[in-house]
């Protein structure tokens, strides 16, 4: 009797073991094609170039165990896309509205996720012309729906208060949700454009008196700040609300300027985004109407006046619905000053990870990853990046938990190999593996079908889960 109860908890116990818990990280970087900042390098790239371009991008990101890219797809009222709407972009093919065979979109989804990547496609919800534009085609926005744009400067601006040019950008990012496979729709910090200033150095006000005036002579009561204001946060919750209504999977992010008002109580002082660019982000965050906010906090920790902890406390403390909030981080500043090193990097990173709400984390931009500016590579492989994460979950967002897949295994004589049936929700597969009474794991992108493991007398134990695009892990 003692022995067989003996043997009955021991078996109770290894059951009982729990599975390690994988990593969670939202791991991004953006890729801007605005200028050709990240992509293409150059105009006019034949489609194989373009093709081995992204490729590239896209296994440096797999071999840095990144689980995200962000896609520039609409820099300025154009497109990197096949767009019914919009002109094919100049920064693609050298002239813009210039046809092309390939669509860069498409082949970025397929291929990252191939890789178990995900693609996130960022718009531009209102700059119409860029200044480093050199083309405009004749069914360009500012040709066909003049009214709606307004110059500013050295750019064309679709007007945030023309309920046609709302209209129109939002007709965009649909139809990109609608015909395309992306992850999640993105905004960065461009909304009104930062102030630019004349010959004299005086700033220039923005024209839109003609729909002040107007609003005025109705009698609206809000200053025209708050219009502003209201303008664009009105936008900013219709294409929350029409992406989740085509798509409810599909995650919504902005990533605003660092600083929402500039704090003398906690010493932050700098730009105010709120009255300069009439973006009111804290807001976003505690109306849940985005599902993560990336402030690009782009300065070290040593800068007083800007300090990337004191910063990332304070948006901690305003994030009331408890959204994912994931810094930007200025991975292309490594090596400006003697503070800034991949060492300050890895640290910015690591108080990222003190939080639950707080584990991710964006780089600006690509090619500084790429450039391998200051050793970042290594660092982080060697560091944060040393394995691979799935993202974390958002229990806000409409989901189920997908099905675990049917699993068969078969043993040879120097290994074991575990299959599986595709899961139709899955968009990676996490292999679990007891050996010696001690569990492992590898998380796989859902293109892999199967894993081979050497030592198959070792391995008491394989349990493979499926893990959805929102980081939803099956039972």
């Amino acid at each position: 009797m003692k022995t067989s109860f003996a043997l009955l908890l021991f078996a109770a116990i290894s059951f009982a073991q729990p599975l390690p818990k994988p990593e969670r990280e939202f791991r991004a970087a953006w890729i801007a094609t605005v200028a050709n900042i990240d992509f293409p390098t150059k105009p006019g790239l034949t489609v194989d170039e373009q093709k081995a371009e992204l490729n590239a991008s896209l296994d440096l990101a797999e071999r840095l165990n990144l689980n995200a890219v962000i896609f520039q797809v609409r820099p300025a009222c154009d497109a990197m896309y096949r767009s019914i709407i919009e002109p094919w972009s100049e920064y693609l093919t050298g002239k813009m509205g210039r046809p092309q065979s390939f669509d860069p979109l498409q082949f970025a989804v397929t291929e990252a996720h191939k890789r178990g990547i995900l693609v996130h496609a960022w718009f531009n919800p209102y700059r119409a012309l860029h200044p480093s534009a050199k083309t405009v085609s004749e069914d360009h926005i500012s040709k066909v729906r003049p009214e709606i744009v307004r110059t500013y400067g050295r750019h064309l601006w679709l007007d945030p208060t023309e309920p046609e040019a709302q209209k129109h950008s939002l007709n965009v990012i649909l139809d990109v949700v609608r015909r395309y496979d992306v992850d999640g729709v993105h905004f960065d910090d461009y909304f009104y454009p930062y102030v630019e200033q004349d010959s004299a150095g005086n700033d220039i006000p923005f024209p839109d008196d003609q729909n002040w005036n107007l609003y005025q002579a109705k009698g609206g009561k809000l200053t025209r700040g708050e219009w502003r204001r209201m303008h664009v946060n009105n936008f900013i919750a219709a294409v929350g609300r029409e992406i989740k209504r085509i798509k409810p999977d599909v995650m919504y992010g902005i990533s605003p300027f660092g600083i929402w008002q500039p704090m003398p109580e906690l010493g932050i002082e700098g730009f105010n985004s709120y009255e300069g660019l009439y973006a009111d982000s804290r807001k976003w965050l505690q109306d849940g109407t985005v599902d993560y906010l990336v402030p690009q906090l782009y300065w070290e920790t040593a800068r007083r006046a800007q300090s990337f902890p004191i910063l990332l406390d304070w948006w901690k403390s305003q994030n009331t619905r408890k959204r994912h909030l994931w810094p930007g981080l200025a991975t292309y500043r490594i090596g400006r000053n003697a503070d800034w090193t991949a060492g300050e990097l890895l640290h910015q990173i690591a108080l990222t990870r003190k939080s639950d709400e707080t584990r991710g984390e964006f780089h600006f931009s690509f090619k500084s990853l790429r450039n391998d500016l200051g050793g970042i590579q290594q660092a982080l492989l060697d560091g944060p990046y040393k394995r691979d994460a799935l993202i974390p979950v958002s229990p806000w967002m409409r989901s189920s938990v997908p099905p675990a897949p049917k699993v068969t295994v078969k043993r040879g004589p120097q290994f074991i190999r575990a299959s599986w049936r595709p899961v139709r929700e899955a968009f990676w597969y996490v292999v679990y593996s007891k050996r010696n009474n001690e569990w492992n794991y590898s998380i796989l992108p859902a293109a892999e079908r199967s894993i081979t493991l050497s030592s198959e007398r070792q391995i008491e134990k394989i349990i493979v889960k499926s893990v959805d695009r929102l980081g939803n892990e099956s039972k």
